[in-house]
């Protein structure tokens, strides 16, 4: 039996349209509970990505939640804030906002009532990341970024000062929408601790340059993907929704962090991946991980694998920006079947990070974590 396709109908989100692409009998239509994430149809099981149905509610929302950040009250900031209306939405609104949308889906499923003040904490999240990224793209000279060309090729190295206004908007927006509220301080303290967290990771990733590789090791690796990727990218957002739904303990976060943060190694591993073998027009940029001779999984992976003499060529090839040393790294990977080491890695994580979540102690709906690790899993962008 074929694939199923399915079909968000938005004149009514809780009708999913299942259109079965060959061998079966025409498209038929199934009511589906809003709060029912998963269901059955003729033996093939599907998981319904809830985060994907509220994902256009979650953008309606967006200038509800940034209007604050444009009140001018010093005429002598008029023409700042024009221009800042346009960093926020060039780099804030044009990603994938699957961290925005995973704290309502998850504050949701811990039973949390109110909608707005979790979609405030999800696009905060994404100011946090489109700060991040603007920083992240001067360094790393890039030139893409979903899909157009990185802040800092149309505005020059203004940029810098402008990741810095998108990371104090978080902060303006989280006083602004839950100054007054219980979790307030929770929440300011979280995003604190893992800003400082991911900049230590980016300062790690960076001293790589000029280290010998004998200094790239598996331990610095690890240390690099949990701080720069996995804390904001997969423990901030369901820590904020545990906060706002007041299901905090420290048991409970503790048990999450452990989860949490083996997705977003895995993520990161899988993003080393896409880099190398993805479609550019796909994930949006360029990858250059080989030429900015990166601490990645696939290199790790190939000095495990190759022969002296190979590692010596590797070593020789690797961190320079010449198209003939990148296609040898390549060839090497290709020789030492580097791809198919990463898609065993990938099946064995996936089955290792699924008995963890069956095994979870915390009393947390398991769909928080399962749901994030098969958004992820086999992603190609």
């Amino acid at each position: 039996m074929g694939p199923w396709r399915l079909t968000l109908n938005n004149s009514y989100r809780h009708v999913i349209q299942c259109h079965v692409t060959r061998h079966v009998t025409p498209a038929r239509r199934y009511v589906i509970p809003h709060s029912q994430a998963s269901y059955s149809i003729r033996d093939h099981q599907f998981v319904f990505d809830a985060v994907m149905v509220e994902r256009e509610e979650f953008i309606r929302k967006y200038q509800d939640v940034v209007r604050p950040l444009f009140k001018n009250e010093d005429q002598g900031l008029s023409p700042i804030i024009s221009r800042l209306k346009e960093i926020v939405s060039y780099n804030t609104a044009g990603g994938k906002l699957n961290r925005g949308c995973a704290v309502v889906y998850t504050a949701q499923l811990l039973g949390c009532q109110d909608k707005f003040k979790a979609t405030v904490l999800g696009w905060c999240i994404e100011m946090l990341q489109g700060f991040l990224l603007v920083a992240d793209d001067i360094m790393d000279h890039s030139e893409m970024r979903r899909g157009q060309p990185c802040w800092y090729k149309k505005v020059g190295l203004t940029a810098i000062n402008d990741s810095l206004l998108l990371e104090s908007s978080v902060f303006e927006l989280l006083k602004y929408h839950l100054g007054t509220e219980p979790y307030y301080v929770k929440c300011l303290e979280l995003f604190l601790d893992v800003t400082r967290k991911t900049e230590l990771g980016q300062a790690l990733d960076l001293e790589v340059e000029a280290l010998d590789y004998s200094q790239y090791t598996r331990e610095r690796y690890d240390a690099i993907v949990i701080y720069k990727t996995a804390y904001y990218s997969f423990y901030l957002p369901v820590a904020l929704a545990m906060h706002l739904a007041g299901r905090d303990s420290v048991h409970e976060l503790e048990c999450a962090k452990k989860i949490l943060l083996r997705i977003g190694h895995y993520f990161q591993v899988q993003d080393d991946y896409l880099d190398c073998y993805g479609d550019p027009g796909v994930i949006g940029k360029v990858g250059t991980d080989i030429q900015e001779k990166k601490c990645s999984w696939l290199f790790l992976t190939a000095m495990e694998s190759v022969t002296e003499e190979d590692r010596q060529i590797l070593m020789e090839n690797y961190g320079k920006n010449d198209v003939e040393c990148v296609s040898m790294v390549k060839e090497l990977y290709k020789k030492y079947e580097i791809r198919q080491k990463y898609l065993d890695f990938s099946a064995e994580t996936y089955a290792s990070v699924c008995s963890d979540i069956n095994n979870d102690k915390s009393g947390l709906p398991s769909e928080i974590f399962q749901d994030f690790l098969d958004k992820i899993h086999k992603r190609s962008k």
